[in-house]
């Protein structure tokens, strides 16, 4: 999640949405009907998918015959509505009355609620029509959520760095030249100097994957990013459905080589991260180099491989060197059954930036440090202690490590859990669910301890939703930059208190989590590209770039947009959105970098949640 200087802008273009509907809706509100809510976002502008065309907000992609079945209803009325279900061919299939829930925080909007959970049969193409006005259009069916498993962990794949990404795998549109290999005009990522000052050597960092939409490489924000990715899999091992992550379920170069897919794709990431670990020998031997990015921003768009601006090195922190022990220490527990030689390498990294770490503590990177790439500076790192602590607990069982865990402040801290989710600066919550999931040698009354803290945590998202008219797992103070992260994130936590309780509850707040990212929401809009009737996508990239060049694509499927951002911390923004009610501070044009980027743990925890809900599972309650 960085910022960007925009070098030139183009006028935007208008999408027109498929909705039967659509020209329908006018400005004009009915009293005691239903109302388009005036927002800010109704500016000209390639968001115009953005712009809500229709008053009632439904999960676009669908619904599980199984799971929670809700939609909300933007209306004055004071009084409950009649709602219908109609199949694709107009017929009724389920009626009842909205519940009306008042004005929304977050959007400012008068809402009702429509549930149609006890409907379970399956279709294509339902309607909720609400006093005349109709929803999208989406499927009730239980491989809904199948797509986009696959899709969100392809995002990873288009953003490898070091490789060619071909056509055979992800179409003509998306494939591309490797890039940062040092084939002009690129000067490459295997002999990478670093800043002046820094250090007086080069160093190979070749491959792992692009941050976001730039082209500079982040071990903080790839740390937490490939930590989502093991850890999906993980979860689905002890679920007893790693099958649907195994090898030769995604198109990678690596399927068919009998290593779960996602595994595979994880490694690309976790070699470059070893990668960064400062020598034996040098200053700060066993820390890692906090960044390696251009030396200047480039412009919008630039292929990977037409980039040439110099390549640097940003100076070692312990944040990053703790991002690494932890991710290692990880990786050494879960890639032992595929490859324990791997594992036994990722360990010793492990070891050896732990120790770096303990070395030197308080090695922060600056705030100044952002040009051609965003700073990442954090400057409290116990959290990032406690983290890698637990990892290497997790994966050695060993005293030294326990001890760090259990003399941590964040291993009783209620903070390691907040009512905002974690995210790169704020990571005590992984080592917190590593704890409550991993079968560890802390005492039983301890374990008891952390795993209620992750059912109390779980509890707050809830009653956080049950409040709201769009059910979101944030409070209206929450749209932040990134804001769709921190829904992810905390619709993980409420994931692993349904793995570790069998309620269900959990389980239907996870998909109504995905019901706000898939158009349930005050823009009517999916914020997953190719999902939905309406749906994000001109994301911020410099390849995905179509809004600014018609010969380069639009993100792929599977996309994620950060969301809404009511600090409106961009031009575009600032141009479009100034008064937003939060939740409506979003714009989909490619140069609103605060609202509307992509970035690697933003699909992460996306990918780690499509799994979950694509899974076929019996009640456990």
């Amino acid at each position: 999640m960085l910022t960007f200087p925009l070098v030139h802008r183009r006028p935007r273009r208008r999408h027109t949405g498929r909705r039967a509907t659509a020209g329908l809706l006018t400005a004009v509100l009915l009293s005691g009907g239903l109302a388009l809510a005036p927002g800010a976002a109704a500016a000209p502008s390639a968001a115009d998918p953005a712009a809500a065309t229709t008053p009632v907000r439904v999960n676009q992609a669908g619904y599980l015959p199984d799971g929670p079945k809700r939609a909300t209803v933007v209306t004055a009325a004071t009084q409950p509505l009649t709602w219908q279900l109609r199949t694709a061919s107009g017929a009724l299939a389920a009626s009842g009355r909205t519940v009306v829930r008042g004005t929304d925080a977050a959007s400012g909007e008068a809402t009702h609620g429509a549930d149609f959970s006890a409907y379970r049969r399956t279709g294509q193409g339902y309607v909720l029509v609400v006093d005349g006005w109709s929803s999208a259009p989406f499927d009730i069916r239980a491989d809904l959520y199948d797509g986009l498993r696959t899709d969100a962990m392809a995002f990873f794949y288009h953003q490898r760095s070091g490789t060619p990404i071909e056509a055979s795998l992800v179409g003509p549109a998306y494939a591309r030249p490797a890039g940062h290999v040092g084939v002009a005009p690129n000067q490459g990522d295997t002999k990478v100097p670093c800043q002046a000052g820094v250090c007086d050597y080069t160093q190979d960092v070749r491959g792992g994957w692009y941050d976001a939409g730039d082209h500079g490489k982040y071990v903080v924000n790839g740390g937490i990013s490939v930590w989502l990715l093991v850890d999906s899999f993980a979860r689905a091992k002890r679920a007893g459905t790693a099958s649907a992550l195994g090898d030769s379920t995604l198109r990678i170069p690596e399927r068919g080589n009998d290593v779960p897919d996602v595994l595979d794709e994880a490694r690309w990431e976790l070699d470059f991260l070893m990668r960064m670990q400062v020598p034996d020998g040098k200053p700060y031997a066993g820390m890692a180099f906090h960044k390696i990015h251009d030396a200047a921003w480039t412009g919008i768009p630039t292929r990977p491989d037409q980039d040439p601006q110099p390549r640097e090195l940003h100076r070692p922190s312990t944040a990053a060197t703790l991002n690494l022990a932890a991710t290692a220490a990880q990786c050494a527990r879960v890639f032992r059954p595929y490859d324990s030689a791997y594992a036994k390498r990722c360990l010793s990294v492990a070891r050896t930036a732990w120790t770096a770490a303990k070395a030197n503590p308080a090695v922060y990177a600056p705030e100044s440090d952002s040009t051609g790439g965003g700073p990442y500076n954090d400057t409290q790192v116990t959290d990032d202690f406690y983290w890698a602590a637990t990892e290497l607990y997790a994966a050695t069982g060993e005293r030294a490590y326990r001890d760090a865990v259990t003399t941590s402040p964040w291993h009783t801290s209620a903070d390691a859990l907040t009512p905002t989710g974690f995210n790169w600066a704020d990571t005590a919550a992984l080592g917190r669910l590593t704890l409550a999931t991993v079968p560890n040698g802390l005492p039983a009354s301890d374990i008891r301890r952390v795993r209620a803290s992750v059912t109390a945590a779980a509890d707050g998202h809830l009653a956080t939703m049950a409040g709201q008219g769009y059910a979101v797992p944030i409070p209206a103070t929450g749209y932040v930059w990134g804001s769709n992260s921190q829904v992810t994130n905390n619709a993980i936590v409420v994931a692993t208190a349904y793995a570790l309780t069998g309620r269900q509850r959990y389980r239907a707040g996870v998909l109504e989590s995905m019901d706000y990212l898939l158009g349930r929401n005050t823009m009517d809009l999916s914020y997953v590209t190719g999902y939905g009737d309406t749906y994000a996508r001109n994301q911020h990239h410099r390849f995905w770039a179509n809004q600014y060049d018609a010969s380069l694509p639009n993100p792929p499927a599977g996309s994620l947009a950060g969301g809404p951002n009511s600090g409106l911390q961009d031009p575009v923004a600032q141009e479009y959105l100034t008064g937003c009610s939060p939740a409506a501070c979003y714009i989909d044009d490619i140069g609103s970098y605060s609202t509307n980027e992509v970035t690697i743990n933003w699909n992460a925890p996306l990918a780690w949640l499509a799994a979950f809900a694509a899974e076929r599972c019996p009640p456990r309650d």
